[in-house]
C-alpha cells in the first residue's frame, strides 16, 4: 500500500497538550464530517460535555473499538517562565517550544539551569517576554520524511490517530474512541468504554498507540503486538490477534515489557470486563522532537488494524 503523509503532518501541527485537546477534537471531527461521503459506512459521532474533549465515532454495529489518544506531552509555564512537565517529555537544552497566551503567540527555547549550591536543576523558557502562568507549550513542528521513515514531534500519538482514521475509510462495523489525558494520568477512557459497553455491548478494544524501539522490538520488522507492559491483557484475546496476523501474512513483532502503560491500563483497572491489546509501530527518540518511525511499520499497522476490525 502507498503511504501518504500529508494528513499526518496536518494532525501533528494542531496543538493538543494533555488537558487542552479541544482544538484537535474539532479538527478531527471536521475532517470526518467533511469526508464522511468517502467512507464505506456513514459514521455516527458522539461528543459532548459528558465526555469532555474525548469523542466516539461509530460505524454500523460495532463489536470492537479502536482507542487512540489525541493528547500530547508538553510543558506548563510556572512562575517567571519556569517550565513544568506535562507527561514525560525528554529535557534537552535548546528545544524549541511554542504556544499562545493572552498577549499572542509564544515561542522560545528550553534551557536547563543547575544550582551550584545544591545541584538542583530547573528548566526555563528563554523568551522575549514573561509568559502567562499556566500557558501550555508544545514542541515546535518539524516534520521530516525520507524514503523509509517519518520523523517529527508527536508521532506519539498523532500517528495512532492517523492510523485509526485510515482504517475508518473502509470500516463497516466498529468504533473509534479518541481519548484524552493519556500522557498525564488518563481521564476519559472509562467513560467512553462504559458508553460503548452499555449502548452497543462492545467488549473488545485495540489500543492504537506508538511503542518504543528496544533490543527486542526494532525498526522495519513490522508492527508490535504487546503481550504485556505494566498490565496483562487476557492471553486468549492476544492469541486470536496473533493468529489473525499470521494467517494474513502481516509482518509483526511480539513485545514483552515490565513497565509502561496506555489506555489499555485504564481499561484493565476499570470495572468493565473488556479485552484489550496494545498494537503499534515502534519509534525511537521517544518523547522528543525527533521521534522516528519506519514507513513499512506504519503500513503493517494499518493493514493489521483493518483485518482485526473485520475478523475479531
Amino acid at each position: 500500500m502507498e503511504l501518504s503523509t500529508n494528513f499526518l503532518q496536518q494532525l501533528i501541527a494542531v496543538q493538543g497538550v494533555s488537558s487542552d485537546e479541544s482544538r484537535i477534537k474539532s479538527f478531527i471531527i471536521d475532517y470526518i464530517q467533511t469526508h464522511e461521503s468517502e467512507f464505506a459506512v456513514k459514521p455516527v459521532i458522539y461528543s459532548g460535555d459528558e465526555l469532555h474533549d474525548a469523542f466516539i465515532v461509530v460505524f454500523g454495529e460495532p463489536k470492537t473499538a479502536i482507542y487512540a489518544h489525541t493528547d500530547t506531552i508538553g510543558f506548563s509555564i510556572g512562575y517567571e517562565n519556569e517550565l513544568i512537565k506535562v507527561g514525560g517529555p525528554r529535557i534537552i537544552d535548546g528545544t524549541k517550544l511554542i504556544g499562545k497566551d493572552s498577549s499572542g503567540e509564544v515561542a522560545g527555547e528550553l534551557m536547563v539551569f543547575e544550582s551550584e549550591d545544591d545541584n538542583s536543576k530547573t528548566i526555563q523558557l528563554i523568551s522575549e517576554k514573561v509568559v502567562d502562568r499556566g500557558t501550555l507549550l508544545s514542541f515546535a513542528p518539524n516534520f521530516r520524511e525520507t524514503a523509509i521513515s517519518v520523523q517529527s514531534p508527536y508521532l506519539d500519538n498523532r500517528l495512532g490517530v492517523f492510523v485509526a482514521l485510515e482504517v475508518a475509510k473502509t470500516l463497516e462495523n466498529g468504533a473509534l474512541v479518541f481519548s484524552t489525558y493519556e500522557e498525564h494520568g488518563g481521564n476519559s477512557v472509562s467513560a467512553c468504554a462504559r458508553f460503548l459497553h452499555d449502548k452497543y455491548k462492545v467488549k473488545q478494544a485495540l489500543i492504537c498507540d506508538i511503542t518504543w524501539v528496544t533490543h527486542g522490538v526494532v525498526h522495519g520488522e513490522g508492527v508490535a503486538i504487546s503481550l504485556r507492559d505494566s498490565m496483562l491483557p487476557r492471553k486468549s484475546y492476544i492469541d486470536k490477534i496473533t493468529a489473525l496476523a499470521r494467517k494474513n501474512d502481516i509482518p509483526f513483532q511480539l513485545e514483552v515489557e515490565s513497565a509502561g502503560g496506555s489506555d489499555g491500563a485504564t481499561l484493565q483497572k476499570s470495572e468493565l470486563m473488556i479485552d484489550w491489546c496494545f498494537i503499534g509501530a515502534p519509534e525511537d527518540n521517544v518523547h522528543t522532537p525527533d521521534e522516528i518511525v519506519y514507513k513499512k511499520d506504519i503500513v503493517s499497522m494499518i493493514e493489521l488494524y483493518q483485518i482485526l476490525m473485520k475478523e475479531l
